[in-house]
């Protein structure tokens, strides 16, 4: 079968061999893969990000000199089962599933590592067990979608959001664009994107922002003056002595009725904030710009060192949470929304091409202005998105 290998970030199309499934797994014919951000750091920083991979206990990180296929974000057709299956699903079903694969005692990411070649290939394996059908007819090319926005969903789940709240999505590009449609999911309304690029910030209106804004031309931290965020200490420290005072003139003990108020939820206001851009600097930029209290969910993924002032996030009372993946229920759940028409990823789509064209694909999302999100179909003879 052919496939796409990288190798020494040199990508080509190769002749490979047949995958053979072993026990638990199923041999799929890939419909759809979508190229990922992930990928294009891979090629460029596969050693690097094998190392990151290898420091937090994977036995098996990717190399650069190994050929590696990428892709885990795919729709695909059921071919044939392996031993040791449960065999649920008929032969020439739709399915998508979560990239990971067990191999006796480990547990491989696909497209991430050499012993588990990814979808930009003809064909693959997969783990049954992680295996979901593709509901209600949904086409492949949305399906293919389910990984990103489940990445997203993730991302939205551990903000802990309620609708009323401010979303501030820093990062327009697939993953940003990807949040944008989870909160509005959800029925967050008051959603404020930021990004550099004209086309990317239009994109965000359709995926539905409420504001969009070019960070160049103003604060997306400012963009909501109505929301009455707490902006600096003296604030802070006025609203913790103003509150104890005014709770001191009641006929009650002050502190019970603190008490009270913290358990019926009042507290400062604060924006949930979405840092979708992963580059040095862009985390302290965050941290300089934001108001007091603020929850920052980071989802862009900084492949190189940066630096932070912990102080400054300290004195702010600054919340970080670092998110990874999704668990195979938000997986689930979010393949379910978006074949039920909750969440529409089309807007994401902006070219697509054959196993010929991934390079030129690779080339091509480095354009802002054009590009989002390119899926490969394996069986086309396309060479440009």
């Amino acid at each position: 079968m052919k496939a796409v290998v990288c190798q020494n970030q040199q990508l080509r199309v190769a002749e490979r061999p047949e995958p053979k499934p072993g026990k638990g797994h199923v041999l799929v014919r890939v419909l759809r893969c979508g190229i990922c951000g992930s990928d294009l750091h891979a090629r460029q920083h596969c050693d690097h990000l094998g190392g990151l991979m290898q420091r937090s206990g994977i036995r098996n990180p990717m190399r650069s000199t190994q050929e590696i296929v990428f892709g885990h974000e795919f729709s695909a057709e059921i071919l044939e089962y392996g031993p040791g299956t449960r065999r649920k699903l008929p032969v020439g079903s739709t399915v998508c599933a979560v990239p990971l694969i067990r191999r006796g005692k480990e547990i491989d990411l696909i497209g991430l590592c050499e012993e588990a070649p990814g979808a930009y290939a003809e064909r693959m394996l997969v783990q049954e067990s992680l295996i979901v059908p593709v509901p209600n007819g949904l086409d492949a090319e949305r399906a293919a979608l389910t990984e990103p926005l489940a990445v997203a969903w993730h991302a939205v789940r551990k903000g802990e959001l309620k609708k009323k709240d401010t979303a501030i999505v820093i990062g327009c590009g697939p993953v940003g664009l990807a949040v944008i449609l989870m909160l509005r999911s959800l029925g967050i309304e008051k959603i404020v994107a930021s990004d550099l690029s004209p086309a990317r910030r239009k994109l965000a209106k359709r995926c539905g922002a409420a504001v969009v804004l070019d960070p160049r031309q103003g604060s997306p931290f400012a963009a909501t003056p109505k929301a009455g965020f707490i902006k600096d200490s003296p604030a802070a420290l006025e609203l913790g002595v103003g509150t104890r005072e005014k709770l001191g003139l009641l006929p009650v003990a002050w502190h019970r009725s603190w008490r009270l108020a913290e358990a019926l939820g009042a507290a400062p206001k604060r924006p949930v904030i979405f840092e979708c851009v992963g580059v040095p600097g862009m985390l302290q930029s965050v941290i300089d710009g934001a108001p007091m209290f603020s929850r920052v969910v980071v989802v862009g993924v900084c492949m190189q060192s940066d630096q932070i002032e912990p102080a400054l996030a300290i004195n702010k009372e600054i919340e970080l949470r670092f998110v990874l993946g999704y668990t195979p229920l938000e997986y689930r759940d979010t393949l379910q929304m978006i074949a039920e028409g909750k969440v529409d990823p089309a807007p994401l789509i902006t070219g697509t091409v054959g196993l010929a064209g991934v390079e030129d694909a690779f080339a091509a999302l480095g354009s802002p202005e054009k590009q989002v999100k390119i899926l490969i179909d394996p069986a086309s003879a396309a060479k440009k998105p």
